[in-house]
Formats: structure tokens, sequence, C-alpha cells
């Protein structure tokens, strides 16, 4: 029954979170109905939409995730004619006299002298805004769901994830009790119905937009402060004060930059060295290949204190990471460390077998690599990062993690700690430490003030060039001395989603930038011929400040795709201008990264 109440409260507190708002308009756009003939079933709609497709992804994992992304898509789609019928009334009679036949043929004959939609109109209506506000939930939902994966999906979730809608469709009814009488004293005062009809619709048709945008999670990145996260999270914790949780009872499901991490309590035990128990170690089936070993199952390493790595080889902060990696595996494997790789591509290209051997074969990679092109391992972990540290102790539990790169000595000692629970004597070992050369380096933070930036359309930024990005298309560009952090293609060059691909000799790329290094993506063309290329750093050739793929005059070579250390400027560190210009065709290029 507390539980339950959890729940029911966590749903009530949903209409705080700014991932809720874009769905606010779907349901004050029914303000004006009757509330136990039309807002009473959309309501339920919702709940029911939102309760099966929870429940779904509590028992049926990522194939249920997939099913309720197509169902966003129909989800919108209905709701856009929804906004259209509020701006258009013709539009409206158009569209609902098939629905009426339906309804009428499906249910009890309704008064013909109402113009109100049927209750099934209204019930359809929920069930798609219960489809595109599904995400919008937090860590009193991921109780729910937790126990669906540690107990096989009891009948006591779906009673959870209904408590838990239930709770949020109170919330949206109290306000649109509110709102329904501002629309009336508005139509009374002002006798604008007409007027407020269609600004609802646009209101709908707004809140189609900023959805297909993707503002449900932009939201709360833009405001944090404003989740609703907290708030749970202060409930769930209040409940376990009074009511110490069981020793067989998940605990939490919280999410991690976009991804789901289970976490779980189970009959586990004693924790001699503190750290907290954050779930079962999940299947690592589903690799294309493994490179280094034979296929590794989670039942093989029973036993064993296990380092997963989730990285991708031309990922600046994953090459910066390995040093450390490699060290632990070869410090530790003695003493029952085993260390697993998952090389999860973020580039098309990173998909190629052959691609990721000679970076495993670059990088002196000797432990297992299990290659996760298709992401199934990445899904079962549920992470979000590159580069993602799992560590999991002998008896399978994840008990600590680091995404991103850094907290070395932590790791180690997390690793020695695990291993000193398992019975082997690392007490007294120095943490490993490096002063890496190239790209390898630990990066200059301090002087950093230029970032990540992709040049593909789809995440590109800070194109400077005064044509504008043209997606798909050959074409011709120029580029004068850019701002910080803006940068410019010269030459003709055709940009794709994830690279620009250079179409005749002679072309070029500027970058303001400032960092101590400065590492461009590249790779030779589709012949795979190489590329030669020239830098210059403020008109000047680098000198001093080539980087570890150029020579002092700036002269390099793409010869395949990977990541190359371009600039790294030597003395005090300053805000200059980086120009690569390429003296054949055919080379692609995907991301600046500094460091």
């Amino acid at each position: 029954m507390p539980t339950l109440l959890i729940a029911y409260l966590g749903g009530v507190l949903t209409i705080l979170s700014p991932c809720i708002l874009p769905v606010v308009p779907f349901v004050f756009g029914t303000a004006s109905q009757p509330f136990l003939r039309y807002r009473l079933p959309m309501l339920a709609g919702l709940v029911l939409a939102f309760s099966l497709v929870a429940t779904l992804a509590a028992v049926g994992g990522t194939w249920a995730v997939e099913a309720s992304r197509d169902g966003r898509y129909i989800a919108l789609a209905l709701l856009t004619l929804f906004g259209l019928t509020l701006l258009s009334p013709r539009l409206a009679s158009a569209l609902a006299r098939p629905l009426m036949t339906l309804a009428e043929r499906l249910l009890p004959p309704r008064d013909a002298a109402r113009a109100v939609p049927g209750i099934g109109y209204a019930l359809m209506l929920g069930i798609a805004t219960g489809l595109v506000w599904t995400p919008c939930a937090g860590p009193i939902l991921g109780l729910v769901l937790a126990g669906a994966f540690l107990h096989d999906a009891q009948a006591q979730t779906t009673v959870l994830v209904v408590a838990y809608a239930a709770g949020a469709a109170t919330s949206l009814a109290l306000a649109l009790a509110v709102g329904g009488r501002i629309l009336g004293a508005l139509k009374r005062s002002l006798r604008a119905g007409e007027w407020i009809r269609r600004g609802l619709g646009a209101a709908v048709l707004g809140g189609v937009a900023a959805v297909s945008a993707g503002a449900g999670t932009g939201l709360l990145a833009v405001f944090p402060g404003a989740a609703t996260t907290r708030f749970e999270q202060a409930l769930l914790n209040a409940f376990h004060a009074g009511h110490p949780a069981p020793a067989t009872a998940a605990t939490t499901m919280a999410a991690a930059g976009g991804g789901m991490m289970r976490v779980a309590a189970e009959s586990l035990p004693a924790r001699r060295s503190g750290l907290p128990y954050e779930g079962q170690l999940p299947s690592l089936d589903g690799a294309v290949e493994w490179l280094n070993a034979p296929p590794l199952t989670s039942g093989q390493l029973r036993g064993k204190v296990v380092l997963v790595d989730f990285w991708t080889y031309s990922c600046i902060n994953c090459i910066r990471t390995l040093p450390y990696i490699r060290a632990w595996a070869e410090k530790y494997k003695d003493q029952g460390l085993v260390v697993i790789g998952v090389h999860t591509p973020e580039f098309a290209f990173e998909k190629r077998i052959g691609n990721v051997r000679q970076a495993v074969e670059q990088f002196k990679i000797r432990y297992p690599v299990a290659v996760d092109s298709d992401f199934r391992i990445w899904r079962a972990f549920g992470n979000s990062y590159w580069p993602a540290l799992y560590f999991i102790d002998a008896s399978g539990q994840i008990r600590h993690h680091q995404f991103g790169e850094g907290g070395y000595e932590q790791s180690e000692a997390v690793i020695q700690a695990l291993l000193q629970e398992a019975g082997a004597q690392t007490a007294g070992t120095a943490p490993v430490r490096f002063d890496m050369p190239g790209a390898q380096a630990a990066p200059d933070l301090d002087n950093v003030r230029s970032q990540e930036t992709y040049i593909g359309y789809r995440q590109a930024s800070g194109f400077a060039s005064p044509e504008g990005l043209r997606a798909g298309a050959a074409s011709g560009y120029t580029i004068a001395e850019p701002r910080l952090n803006r940068w410019g293609l010269s030459g003709n060059w055709t940009v794709d989603a994830e690279q620009a691909t250079l179409n005749r000799a002679g072309g070029g790329i500027a970058y303001r930038f400032r960092a101590r290094d400065l590492h461009l993506v590249l790779g030779p063309g589709a012949d795979g011929k190489p590329v030669r290329f020239r830098v210059t750093v403020d008109g000047k050739a680098p000198g001093a400040s080539h980087g570890t793929d150029t020579d002092a005059d700036g002269n390099g070579t793409v010869t395949q795709t990977r990541l190359y250390q371009l600039v790294r400027q030597s003395g005090e560190v300053g805000e200059h201008t980086f120009d690569i210009r390429f003296l054949d065709p055919g080379v692609q290029a995907f991301v600046f990264t500094f460091g």
C-alpha cells in the first residue's frame, strides 16, 4: 500500500516537470467539452495508453521501447489532425464525420443535437496523448519497472504503473478544471470563443512540433532545476527512512543522460568496501564479433572482478582513457580482474570490423573486445556515454561506474577494493599514472575554450560560411576569418548527415579555436586513396605547435578513417585560426575535438 501511494504521488508531481509541457495543450484543447462525456474518457485513454506501454517496457524490454517510438509517430500524426480541427471548423466537421459513424456503430447512439464528439473519439485522443507523454517519468516509475525486471513482471507492476498514470491524470484533471473556468470566463466576457479555439489549435500544433523536435528531453536539459526528479527522490527517501526496504526489494531505476541503469538491492553479501550495489551485470550477448578472445558470457565471469569499458575508436575522450584501461588489465590480471572493451560506434565507419581491428592493434589493446555495432550490449546496460566504465564484483553485481574520462585514482581504488572483497591481496599498491604523448595525453582543461564540433549537418553548429550549410548537395563554399568557435568550408563540398566530402582538390576547413590540442576525425574517399593536406595556424606553418599527424611545415596525409591530431600548441595557449587545405579530392571530415 505505501508503494502504491508513492507511485500515485509521483504521478501527481509529474505535472511540475518541463517534459510534460508539450502535452498540456492537447489536454487544454478539450477544456470546453463536457467532463463526463469527453474529458474523462480522454484522461482514461491517457492512463490506458501510458500503462500499457510502461507495462510492455517492463515485460518486453527493448522491443517494446521500439514499439512505443512507432506509436509516438502515429500519435503525433493524430494530434496534428486534432490541432488542425481546432483551427478549422470545416476540417473538424469533415474529419469527425467518419469518426462519428464509427462511434455510432460501436457505442450506444448519442443525442444528434449535441455537437460533442463521441466517447470513442475522446478515448482515442487520450490514447494518442498518453503515447506522447509516456517518456515523462522519473525515479518513481523507475521503482515500478525495476520491480518488474527483478521479479518477473508480477501483476503488481501493472497496478503500480496504473497508479502512477492515475496520479498524473489527477493533476491534469485539476488543471483542466481550472483552465475550463478560465476559458469560460473569457468566452462570456470577450466573446472570443473562435479565437480561443484557434489559439488552442496553434498551441496543439506547437506542442506537436516541440515533441517532434525532442523538446520533452530538451526542456529538461535547458531547465534542469525544474525537473521533478529531486521531488520524487525526496519522496522515495522519506518513505525508505520510515519504512526500511527489505533485503530482497528493488530500490530504483535511475535515468543517466537519457539511458536507464538498473539499480537493485537483492539478497547480497555485506559490502566490506562500502560500495553500493547498482544492479546485476547485464547480458553480453549481441556482439557482432569478439576480438582477442572467444565470446564471453555473464555466467563465465562469475568469481571474477570485471571492468567493462564502452568506447569507440575515434572518440578523443576514449583515446585518452585507454592507457589506464590497458595498465589496469595488465597490473591486476593475475589477481582476478577481467577487462572487457565494448566497442560501440558513433559513426558508420566505426562499424567496419576491419577498422575496429586496426584500432585495437594501433592502441595495443590485448584484453577482450566485444564489437557492439548493433548497440545490443549498450542497450542492455542502458548506457549513454563514451567512455563509460562499469565495475562489477565477483558475484556479478555492478558496484561503481565512471562516465567520461578522469577519476582514474578513484577507479583504480574501486578495482582494488573489489579484488580485496574477492580475496585478492592488493593493499599498498600505488595507482598507475601516465604522461602520454600525442592524442593520448591528458587534456589541458584550464585552457580549453572550444568544444566538440560536428561537421555533418545532423549535428553541425557554429557554421560561418556565408552560403549556409546545404545538406546533401555538392556546393561551393567560401570562408573569411571566423570568430571564436566558428568554422567554415572553402571549395566544393557535399555535406551529408555525418560528414562533409570534398569533391575537388584545393578545398579546406577553417576554425577559430582556443585549446592546446586540435583534433579532426578524417578519412579518405570511397576509393581509399590517400589524401595529402597542409595545416596553417594564423596563416603560418605550425612549427613547434604541430600535432603528431603533421610535421613542422604542417604537412600530413589522410590514410585511414580515424582521429588526427593536427595542432598541439607549444608554450602559452592562445586563440588562433586553424586552416587545413587538402591537395587531393575525396577527403571526408567528421568532427573537431579539443584538449
